[in-house]
């Protein structure tokens, strides 16, 4: 992150900068997405009135406030403890608009998803296989992501067709002073390569070009959507070891939703694993939820569904579906391949879930929005759901 360390450090310059000159922007007249009167402005938004937005990199807090008015509830991100203050000051109370000052990512990671994500320009500050990531799961499935990027700049100098920084010359308002700021100028093209390989849709891209004809600044708006249904990513055809063809997947399902968590391969996973020798797997499943989340639960506390049967490779793999009703501790990283344990929404699962897993929580319950391939379920009992 040394690279998005040293352009919070301009931008707290910057804030630092304004707050000493005590400087007093208006209002909003009219929203924009990087130069002034152009634009599509605030309907590209949409209707805002009771979602849950999110403002990624907000400044000021301006365009937050605006939407907050506008009857949404409005979180307005910003890393910089600078900009964070002068938010504060100009907005000490607004209903309907939460400041916050934080990393991004590390805000996405926390929080529950959001309606409607947006950025002012501020996405191509951030290194994309970091935030593209937190983004896909920081939106509610079927909510939308918005956000306006550079694309060519005062010099005429277009979009990279890689996926990787390059310096830009920044000068803030107010000041003289030119800072060399690095920046992920990407096309359109690649933008929504990066979008779809995270689990997001790309739904219109628009110029925003410099009305004066001989600058040749010009922004792109980008406005995505995350789909209403979750994909799960495949096992690996590779045949097993004959020990772990036979597995459980650990349910725990509290008032905040489903406990999952994030394996080192990206993908969000249930609390599992091999059924050792001589346990039952009500046993099993109790050993694995402490072994990797530090949760505490008795057996008698577990509820077998049943159990599912596939075939990958050629291989019969066999997973046991098992409900946790009641248990102790808080989760936490246990083991080095899988974290970032947390209870995720049931209308708002986070994406890619692992195979297994999803084959799992529809077991349980046959309304969640997952796609997987087919598995063969048989239950035990009347299991209980959501």
């Amino acid at each position: 992150m040394t690279i998005e360390n040293d352009t919070v450090a301009i931008w707290n310059t910057y804030g630092a900068h304004q707050l000493a000159r005590g400087l007093e922007l208006p209002e909003l007249d009219r929203w924009d997405w990087g130069i002034p009167d152009t634009g599509p402005g605030i309907k590209a938004l949409g209707e805002v009135a009771r979602l849950r937005v999110l403002d990624l990199g907000s400044g000021l807090g301006r365009h937050a406030a605006r939407l907050a008015a506008l009857g949404a509830d409005v979180t307005a991100v910003d890393v910089s403890p600078a900009q964070h203050r002068r938010a504060l000051a100009r907005y000490p109370g607004n209903q309907g608009l939460h400041l916050v000052c934080a990393d991004a990512v590390a805000h996405l990671c926390d929080a529950d998803p959001y309606d409607l994500i947006y950025s002012v320009g501020s996405v191509p500050y951030l290194d994309p296989d970091r935030l593209l990531p937190a983004l896909a799961n920081g939106i509610r499935p079927g909510g939308r992501l918005v956000f306006s990027a550079l694309h060519t700049n005062s010099h005429g100098s277009g979009p990279s067709t890689e996926a990787a920084p390059r310096p830009e010359i920044l000068r803030l308002p107010g000041t003289t002073e030119d800072h060399s700021v690095d920046m992920w100028v990407l096309t359109p093209q690649l933008w929504e390569d990066l979008l779809v390989q995270h689990g997001l849709t790309m739904e219109s891209v628009t110029a925003i070009d410099s009305p004066t004809p001989e600058n040749p600044l010009s922004y792109r708006l980008y406005a995505g959507r995350r789909p209403q249904r979750v994909p799960s990513r495949p096992r690996t055809s590779e045949p097993p070891p004959p020990n772990t063809a036979l597995g459980v997947g650990v349910i725990v399902n509290g008032p905040e939703g489903v406990l999952l968590g994030r394996h080192r391969h990206r993908t969000w996973e249930l609390a599992g694993g091999t059924v050792e020798p001589g346990e039952s797997f009500a046993e099993a499943a109790v050993r694995e939820l402490r072994e990797e989340t530090g949760l505490v639960a008795k057996p008698d506390d577990a509820q077998v569904l049943g159990t599912l049967l596939d075939r990958v490779g050629g291989v019969a793999r066999v997973t046991v579906p098992v409900l946790v009703t009641r248990w102790s501790g808080i989760p936490h990283q246990r083991e080095e391949t899988i974290g970032s344990w947390r209870f995720w929404p049931l209308d708002a699962l986070p994406q890619p879930v692992f195979v297994p897993s999803a084959q799992c929580l529809t077991a349980w319950d046959p309304a969640l929005p997952l796609d997987h391939p087919p598995a063969h379920f048989q239950p035990y009992d009347s299991p209980g759901r959501p």
